[in-house]
């Protein structure tokens, strides 16, 4: 397959804004690896007009996929763990073109996995499981048991990449193979949703009540990337937190992330008046004596 497409690989390649180019091909024994095409070229550029340009091509039967990522699309998705297929593709696809080792680097750096990436992925994660683990406690309360059912599912993803992040390791395809082996009782909880013999309202209830317990132990690591940055600024409006480079990750979790942390006691909330004198502005900020205690700064 390398043949075939070398012109196009070649032709990206001596683009100077080319930072490295991955052949990825279709294997029997990895689940849907390249999305049904037996070839998925992927090719990372330092700038482009547009953060990702896919073009598909046919040669006989054979189909096969270019996609042309920026690196900060690269790494945000790295960070957000939205295209786990892509830490496949970086460990075990074949290097066709690395300039100046940025791909070389870029496996050095995920293999190692620095402490703050972890952080940052453990905040995002954990913001992910609060909002679904909330919203599908909503849909219990109300009677709603199939799609509580849904969303208890989906934290409970979230959690298991929690654990593997813990670990310090990358999420992969098939997660749960590896939360498995990494924290048996969230794969416990996993099995006795799925298989339990209870009704779908009992086993909700007793996974709430767990999810409960592991929300809370959690927490702690959880918050401490939203928490180091608040610190940087003694007080932020909600636009302010949304537009920080890094709390962008946390998209549209973040507002009922922070209404969590202010529940448990992380944030404070500090009224400003507005212009009617009547309304008044929500500002935010980290309790300080709180976080001492906490995490001993």
């Amino acid at each position: 397959m390398e043949h075939i497409l070398r012109p196009i690989y070649q032709e990206r390649a001596s683009h100077p804004d080319t930072l490295g180019v991955i052949l990825i091909n279709k294997r029997d024994d990895a689940i849907n690896l390249t999305d049904t095409f037996d070839s998925v070229l992927l090719i990372i550029v330092k700038e482009a007009d547009q953060p990702i340009f896919t073009k598909h091509y046919l040669y006989g039967d054979t189909k096969m996929v270019m996609h042309i990522v920026t690196e900060k699309r690269l790494r945000k998705w790295l960070f957000i763990g939205s295209n786990r297929k892509l830490v496949d593709w970086i460990f075990f696809g074949k290097v066709l073109f690395d300039r100046n080792e940025f791909l070389y680097k870029l496996r050095s750096e995920l293999q190692e996995f620095p402490f703050y990436g972890r952080k940052i992925k453990t905040g995002i994660q954990f913001s992910k499981l609060i909002r679904r683990y909330l919203e599908g406690k909503e849909f219990f309360e109300r009677g709603d048991y199939l799609d509580a059912y849904n969303y208890v599912v989906e934290s409970l993803h979230h959690l298991g990449r929690l654990s593997v992040i813990d670990s310090g390791l990358y999420p992969e395809v098939t997660v749960w193979a590896q939360v498995k082996k990494i924290e048996p009782a969230v794969y416990k909880l996993y099995e006795e949703l799925i298989m339990s013999n209870e009704t779908l309202d009992k086993r909700l209830e007793l996974l709430f009540l767990a999810s409960e317990f592991l929300i809370n132990s959690r927490t702690h690591d959880g918050a401490q990337h939203i928490v180091e940055v608040m610190l940087t600024k003694p007080t932020w409006k909600i636009q302010e937190l949304h537009a920080h480079e890094e709390l962008s990750y946390y998209s549209t979790d973040l507002e009922v992330f922070v209404e969590y942390l202010i529940d448990k006691g992380y944030i404070i909330v500090e009224p400003v008046i507005a212009k009617n004198e009547i309304v008044f502005h929500r500002h935010y900020r980290v309790d300080k004596q709180f976080i001492e205690s906490e995490y001993g700064l």
